[in-house]
């Protein structure tokens, strides 16, 4: 899935809407450290309150958010799995009876608890919901298409949240006109920070994919991986960061530990320029096109063009080698480029952004280490204005 596929889905989340119709909300409460099941409730989701209603649509918009690679990864599922959670769901997805729904959702429950152990209870939510989408967009001449001609997907939603126990707070009574403790004792389910979920089956281009998995975590390049191998029986995955950090390490084993900063400069202009015109083609074809992807021969040519001397193939493919167990690995050029440098000395940190590194210098002047940065306007210190000398 890409972002546009994402973003599509998450933006049907809302009270009364034609194009997601929620039908089921199945929810499992597990107690902590034993991970027993304590009680499980399946309605109607439009039984709920509407105040309800909107706290569970937030919750489940927050499985559907964060960036690709980062808490939001497409998993695919491994074949020749027993007990596979990709058949679990799949038959789940085609079940008319609630209850056997159920039934199929509180065995993926089982596998979700059967190593994991927490030290909170939780709640497992799960919906079953059918997303629709135009066929073809609305004509105003002969007023089809739109909502008119629709196809459906079915989809499984699921979330894990933490449970909160209440805090002793003190109130006011306006009634009595005095302040009391709150006695409220009522455990808390925190919809707002979900710990992990899932989306089932994956869409790509609004078509269900049912080989893969959208699979959400809770902290950025943090994901389960127990959960992703055991639980939803899923291919291993590279993280963004990951990615970020054997693509670096590739970069100090061909450029060397010294490097100028001409360079580096130069290779994140490369791939921003590359990014750019990914960009410019998605948006020429009014949808999300693949971002640019680099293997060893990409990164050679990548270097040689940033400037640095006599790179060979043979050691971008051996330092790759030497990180990676899969040789033909293809870099998303997305996950290259940091949002900020930071350059920490003794004296100052600065932060800036990796398009302007060319402006910064590491130089030996009169015996000392200096950083020049280059500027175009007046620096102020303390509202003072510096004097500018010619060195």
């Amino acid at each position: 899935m890409n972002k546009k596929d994402i973003a599509n889905i998450r933006k049907q989340f809302k009270l009364d809407n034609y194009r997601m119709k929620i039908q089921d909300i199945f929810n499992v409460y597990v107690k902590k450290e034993t991970g027993e099941i304590y009680q499980h409730i399946s309605q109607p989701f439009y039984m709920l309150e509407k105040e309800a209603q909107e706290l569970f649509l937030v919750n489940f918009k927050k499985v559907l958010t964060g960036s690709l690679d980062s808490k939001l990864f497409e998993l695919k599922f491994r074949h020749n799995v027993e007990y596979s959670t990709q058949t679990i769901l799949y038959e789940g997805l085609h079940m008319e009876d609630t209850e056997d729904w159920n039934e199929q959702m509180l065995q993926i429950v089982e596998k979700m608890f059967a190593q994991t152990v927490y030290e909170f209870d939780t709640v497992v939510t799960f919906i079953r919901a059918e997303y629709r989408k135009p066929t073809r967009k609305r004509s105003l001449d002969t007023e089809e298409g739109g909502d008119d001609e629709t196809y459906a997907s079915p989809l499984i939603l699921c979330s894990l949240n933490k449970i909160d126990q209440p805090k002793k707070t003190l109130l006011f009574d306006f009634i009595e006109r005095t302040f009391k403790a709150n006695n409220v004792v009522d455990p808390i389910i925190n919809l707002a920070a979900p710990l992990t979920g899932f989306l089932f089956p994956a869409f790509n281009d609004n078509a269900a994919d049912v080989n893969h998995i959208l699979y959400f975590s809770g902290k950025a390049n943090q994901p389960d991986f127990q959960f992703i191998e055991e639980v939803l029986n899923c291919e291993e995955i590279i993280t963004a960061q990951e990615d970020k950090d054997i693509f670096d390490h590739i970069l100090k084993e061909v450029i060397g530990d010294k490097v100028d900063s001409d360079v580096i400069s130069n290779v994140y202009g490369e791939l921003d320029r590359m990014i750019s015109v990914s960009a410019e083609s998605e948006d020429e074809e009014d949808k999300e096109v693949e971002p640019p992807m680099l293997d060893s021969h990409d990164i050679e040519q990548l270097l040689t063009a940033s400037g640095v001397e006599d790179v060979r193939i043979e050691q971008v493919e051996h330092a790759m080698k030497s990180v990676l167990i899969d040789e033909k690995h293809e870099f998303k050029a997305n996950n290259l480029v940091p949002k900020t440098i930071k350059i920490d000395t003794k004296v100052a940190k600065l932060t800036l952004s990796p398009k302007d590194l060319k402006h910064v210098k590491y130089i030996m002047f009169q015996g000392k280490r200096c950083l020049v940065l280059e500027i175009d306007e007046d620096v102020e210190v303390e509202g003072l204005k510096l004097e500018t000398k010619t060195l």
